[in-house]
């Protein structure tokens, strides 16, 4: 029996396959490219050393890209819950397209960044992607001058939230996993300590995840169409 009540403490974890609903291209192909890049290009230090433009370039697209995106009935479904629950409800995202708080959720880790905010590789002020003159191919640091670089975590860098999450894992009550493969570490990683933490482990995915066996109610789907339904019949007041 599930049952969701405005005391239970809920921990929910998002990725590609929410906003995959929304129109958000935010994982790779079969090929491993993203958006016809390669990952290392794009998405590492490395790649932004090398070629800083082309990286830029590609996440004005991507910031583009969101900023056209409006929540699907998943996000609305997620908000609406911590309306209700308040400080017993936390949501971890991966992705970084800001359609939680779109969405109306406030209290939500971007453990991965997100495409609305930028910092300089200077001095590290931090700025909102609509406060920096993204006509120039390579965006300047309004204090210092410096370089500014999109606040994503790219692949080989640690995770935002870390500690936090964590101490979230120990206390979760239930584990809500939604749009997710499964696959990606350290998130895919959560789903078993919230397990071993005594929480009770649900996902939602058009595909059965790779941590399947940590995962003790598995609902096959479309989250915008599963998630509300589901949602609505476990919470009671």
């Amino acid at each position: 029996m599930i049952s969701i009540r405005p005391h239970t403490n809920v921990l929910v974890l998002t990725g590609a396959g929410i906003s995959a609903e929304s129109g958000i291209r935010t994982f790779r192909d079969s090929g491993g490219l993203w958006e016809n890049h390669r990952v290392e290009d794009v998405a590492s230090p490395l790649g932004f050393r090398r070629d800083p433009r082309l990286v830029w370039s590609f996440y004005k697209k991507r910031w583009e890209d969101a900023q056209l995106a409006t929540p699907n009935t998943a996000h609305l479904a997620l908000a609406e819950l911590e309306q209700k629950l308040g400080n017993n409800f936390n949501l971890i995202t991966q992705n970084v397209d800001g359609l939680h708080y779109k969405a109306g959720n406030r209290r939500v880790w971007e453990m991965h960044g997100s495409l609305n905010h930028c910092y300089c590789t200077n001095c590290e002020a931090g700025y909102s992607l609509r406060e920096i003159n993204l006509s120039e191919d390579l965006p300047g640091c309004p204090a210092c001058k410096g370089l500014l670089r999109p606040d994503i975590v790219w692949f080989g860098e640690v995770p935002y939230f870390l500690p936090e999450i964590e101490e979230a894992l120990k206390v979760c009550e239930i584990f809500l996993v939604v749009g997710t493969s499964g696959a990606v570490y350290p998130a895919a990683g959560f789903v078993m300590s919230a397990k071993l933490m005594g929480a009770q482990t649900l996902a939602i995915n058009l595909d059965k995840p790779d941590n399947l066996g940590f995962i003790d109610h598995f609902f096959q789907g479309k989250s915008g169409e599963v998630l509300p339904k589901l949602l609505a019949e476990w919470y009671q007041n």
